[in-house]
């Protein structure tokens, strides 16, 4: 099963409970320069750290979560995990724009969401795609081209989340499109999310067969909540609001 948690975006000027994150998350958030930045990003980080405390059983102040490559300056680097919990779940997380999601799985996995971009965005990352995705994208009419293309971008950026290298690796090497399903990398599942107009989102989990996919929303109260175990007890309780299938399409047969 993979679950898709959306985490909803600040409401109201003031915080939400800081004090949860830790040093490091802390002073990222301090970094951005708008406040709106801000908030979205310490909704986002304090949204994830009450989910992960559902399948952990760690309060979230507690949880140690750090990128799971050390590069010997004393740190650590690349995709994020839940350290220091055997059989923690992994997970990946991704906001923009008023939105934000959490994926979560016991199995490699990575999320991308992103506001549906401007024609001007298309145009300028036509060359960083992969071949046949760039051929296959000015196949299409150039008043659905922005959709079709975000579609593209968040698989290509859920899969290199979850394969831990971001784009520190060519966007151009792998191939996401729709055209050639055995053309994408083996032994991902790589799929798309129904999500609010706008936005445009995509899950990449690495393993074979068809996943189940439940996904739910976190109402604000339990982001704003001051009682973080009670906040995470509703947020056990919430039923899916929607349920997909992420496909296996290595398998699919090749139309003649």
């Amino acid at each position: 099963m993979l679950d898709v948690w959306l985490l909803p975006p600040p409401e109201s000027p003031r915080d939400v409970p800081g004090h949860e994150l830790d040093a490091v998350e802390r002073r990222r958030a301090e970094s951005f320069l708008q406040p709106a930045d801000r908030r979205m990003y310490l909704a986002a980080h304090v949204g994830l750290r009450r989910v992960l405390a559902l399948y952990t059983g760690i309060a979230p102040a507690r949880l140690v979560i750090a990128g799971e490559l050390h590069k010997g300056d004393g740190g650590r680097h690349g995709r994020p995990r839940v350290l220091r919990v055997p059989g923690a779940p992994q997970f990946s997380l991704s906001h923009s724009h008023g939105l934000a999601l959490a994926a979560v799985a016991h199995a490699r996995v990575g999320a991308d969401v992103q506001r549906i971009p401007s024609d001007s965005t298309v145009e300028a990352c036509l060359p960083a795609l992969h071949p046949d995705e760039r051929e296959e994208l000015l196949a299409v009419p150039a008043h659905a081209r922005a959709a079709v293309f975000g579609r593209l971008w968040t698989r290509k950026e859920a899969y290199l989340k979850g394969l831990g290298t971001g784009l520190n690796r060519a966007p151009s090497l792998d191939y996401l499109g729709d055209g050639e399903p055995s053309g994408r990398p083996a032994g991902w599942l790589v799929g798309n999310l129904p999500l609010c107009e706008g936005h445009v989102g995509a899950v990449a989990l690495r393993g074979s067969g068809n996943w189940q996919v439940a996904m739910r929303a976190v109402p604000a109260a339990y982001l704003y909540a001051a009682d973080a175990r009670s906040a995470v007890r509703g947020i056990g309780g919430i039923e899916p609001g929607f349920r997909t299938v992420l496909r296996d399409r290595s398998a699919a047969p090749r139309e003649e």
